[in-house]
């Protein structure tokens, strides 16, 4: 009996992102465990494994088969999109833990959104940046906008995760007049991209202006500028300064 659980980031869902170590412990693992989407996203790189899905919103219930799973005697693997710790199981599974305290928890780094998108823009987080997700589902809409302000008034640049849905069509909207009160500029260099390392990826860039009318989805993810962000060659990149401590020659 190994009692073992992996918590698994396998990235966007293309086999090319999934890591070494997370397709060790895939292997490894006897059951695969999580979102019925996350799960078909490696169920054919693993036939055999007897898998477990639950649909959305059944998180709590889900890391709490994957604790009883292992604590049982298998070696299971509660899988997660991008990283496991971000906006991820790791958290749940872990406050759960102590209920389960036989059970060997590892977490296992995934590619989360903000890096697979940003390599696909060019370089967008090369400077200070942060990630907030527009969802509010579980963190209140006061919450997510006092950390937009923040954000703007310090300058990052800003991932956005969960930008709008069905349910929430104007958030996209809503943040960008938050980030454009609270002092970024209408032609802040801003960017997204759709279906991160799957079929159908699509990416763009435009000011944050004209961003807060672009009709987007819950799978698209949305970087915006700082003031130094620039727009070269179909490229974002946010300069660190390397320029100015080192002179333009030196690149």
């Amino acid at each position: 009996m190994t009692n073992k659980l992996y918590v698994v980031g396998i990235g966007p869902g293309e086999q090319a992102y999934l890591t070494a170590q997370a397709r060790c412990a895939l292997e490894d693992a006897q059951v695969l465990v999580g979102y019925t989407v996350y799960v078909d996203l490696i169920a054919s790189l693993f036939p055999e494994k007897e898998t477990y899905t639950t649909p959305m919103r059944q998180e709590i219930d889900r890391c709490r088969w994957a604790l009883e799973t292992a604590a049982g005697g298998k070696t299971a693997a509660l899988v997660c999109s991008g990283d496991a710790g971000v906006y991820g199981m790791a958290g749940p599974v872990l406050q759960l833990a102590p209920e389960w305290p036989e059970v060997d928890i590892e977490v296992i780094p995934g590619v989360t959104a903000a890096l697979s998108g940003a390599a696909v823009l060019g370089a967008p987080i090369g400077h200070d940046f942060c990630v907030i997700s527009l969802s509010d589902l579980l963190t209140p809409w006061e919450v997510i906008e006092k950390r937009l302000r923040c954000a703007a008034q310090g300058d990052f640049s800003v991932c956005l995760y969960n930008p709008a849905s069905r349910k929430r069509a104007d958030y996209l909207q809503k943040a960008c007049d938050i980030l454009l009160s609270a002092g970024a500029g209408p032609d802040t260099v801003c960017g997204y991209v759709r279906n991160i390392g799957r079929e159908g990826e699509e990416a763009h860039i435009l000011p944050l202006k004209e961003l807060r009318d672009a009709k987007l989805d819950m799978f698209t993810t949305v970087f915006v500028g700082s003031s130094t962000t620039l727009a070269e060659h179909g490229r974002m990149i946010t300069p660190r300064g390397y320029e100015r401590k080192q002179g333009p020659c030196a690149l």
